[in-house]
Order: C-alpha cells, then structure tokens, then sequence
C-alpha cells in the first residue's frame, strides 16, 4: 500500500506542476507546445522513475528473503525509496511555488524564497 501512495503522491503533485506551468504560460503569453510536451514527459520520467524505485525495493525486500538478510534488504530498499521519493517531493513543490509566484502578483514571499533557492543552486 505505500507503494501506491508514494506513486499517487509524485503522480498529484506531478499534475499540480504542470497545471499550474500550463497557467503560467498563459498569464505571461507564453504557450508554447513544445514547452508543455516537454514538461509533461518530464512529469512521466518522474512517475516511471518513483514507481522503477519502488519495484526495486520490493525486490531487494525479496531477495533479502534468499540470502538470510531480509532486514538489511528492507532497510536498503526503504532507503533508496524513501530518498528518491523526498527527492522528487522538494523538485514539485519548489516548482510549483515558482510557478505560483509567476502567476500571483502578490506572492512576493515565494518570489523571494525561490530567488534565494535558486541563488543556493548557482553557488553548488
């Protein structure tokens, strides 16, 4: 069941982003179709990566089983899971909190808070 979850989790917040670029580009004119085929295969490689993540983790839980180790299999696999799924979590929200500061006039906090993350991107 937290395999779902996690998957309907990256799939929400996956089509949240891309809602709310498709909005972005409209308030700022700027539709563009190859931007948004782009974006939504960016949002398919995000679904199919969590979900490849979480087969791998009930894999590894499975041959934990055959080598006598299942709890060192579940941690790693939990591990793996756990890191790509958090990963994925901050990219779509930093991403919508962009897009929401584009469309909102008003939302000078998101604008700063974005700035100042992408200023700590450009300094690693």
């Amino acid at each position: 069941m937290k395999y779902v979850i996690m998957i309907a989790v990256v799939i929400g917040l996956a089509a949240a982003d891309f809602v709310t670029g498709i909005i972005k580009a409209y308030v700022q004119h700027d539709i563009s179709s190859a931007k948004m085929r782009a974006g939504g295969l960016n949002k398919l490689s995000e679904v199919i990566v969590m979900t490849a993540v979480c087969g791998l983790e009930i894999g590894i839980r499975l041959l934990g089983g055959y080598y006598q180790s299942p709890d060192a299999a579940s941690l790693s696999g939990s591990v793996a899971a756990g890191l790509v799924f958090v990963y994925i979590v901050i990219m779509e929200l930093i991403s919508i909190l962009e897009n929401y500061g584009a469309i909102s006039p008003d939302a000078v906090w998101v604008r700063r808070l974005t700035e100042k993350l992408r200023s700590f991107q450009r300094e690693e």
